[in-house]
Parts: C-alpha cells; sequence; structure tokens
C-alpha cells in the first residue's frame, strides 16, 4: 500500500532518523515501525489483520470515514483512505479492498 502523511512535519517525524524515537519513546517507535512494514506490505485494506497485533478498525462519530491500528495501549496509529475518490461499495460502505494508499493523520490516544 502507498502511503502519505496529513502534513510535513508528521513525514518528517517518520523519516527523519530517530524521528519517532523522540516523539513517541523507544517502545512505541519498534511498534509503528512493525506497523508501517505491514501497512507497506499489503496490497489493500482489506488484508491488514482486524486481530492484535494490528487490529485494523474503522473508527466512528467525529473519526468517521479513519481507520486505526494498535500500537502500545492506549495509542493507536490513525489514518485515512488517500484516493481521489474514496471506494465504495454499492451500500456505501468503503470498499476495502480497492483501497491501495493510506494517510498517516496522527498518533494519539483518542479514548
Amino acid at each position: 500500500m502507498e502511503i502519505s502523511f496529513k502534513n510535513r512535519r508528521l513525514r518528517k517525524i517518520f523519516m527523519q532518523r530517530g524521528g519517532l524515537r523522540r516523539s513517541y519513546g523507544a517502545r512505541n517507535e519498534k511498534v509503528i515501525r512493525a506497523r508501517i512494514a505491514v501497512l507497506k506490505g499489503l496490497h489493500n485494506l482489506s488484508l491488514v489483520p482486524t486481530n492484535p497485533p494490528e487490529r485494523r478498525h474503522q473508527l466512528r462519530g467525529n473519526r468517521k470515514g479513519q481507520f486505526a491500528v494498535d500500537l502500545v495501549h492506549p495509542y493507536r496509529l490513525i489514518f485515512e483512505v488517500d484516493h481521489e475518490t474514496v471506494p465504495r461499495k454499492h451500500g456505501g460502505e468503503i470498499d476495502l479492498e480497492r483501497v491501495t494508499a493510506i494517510k498517516i493523520l496522527e498518533i494519539c490516544d483518542y479514548h
């Protein structure tokens, strides 16, 4: 899957040597890198496991249209579909099999 970032600041944290460690700590850095490797290594969003450790899940409420994967509790890697037009099924739900690009929005505890 293709991965982009919400802004240059977030991209810099992910790409700069030591950026993840400085921003999120050594333990989270290791888990974040593992999650990114899984996301990059799969062809589409439907292939990202819904069981731990990744536990991909779609968010609701004010985060409708966003997804998350688990990091070190309680943190989550939050992302959204990054297509010009979000691929949808006939019923209106996002077609995960056609989602091949995501945009990372943030790492946070949204609970």
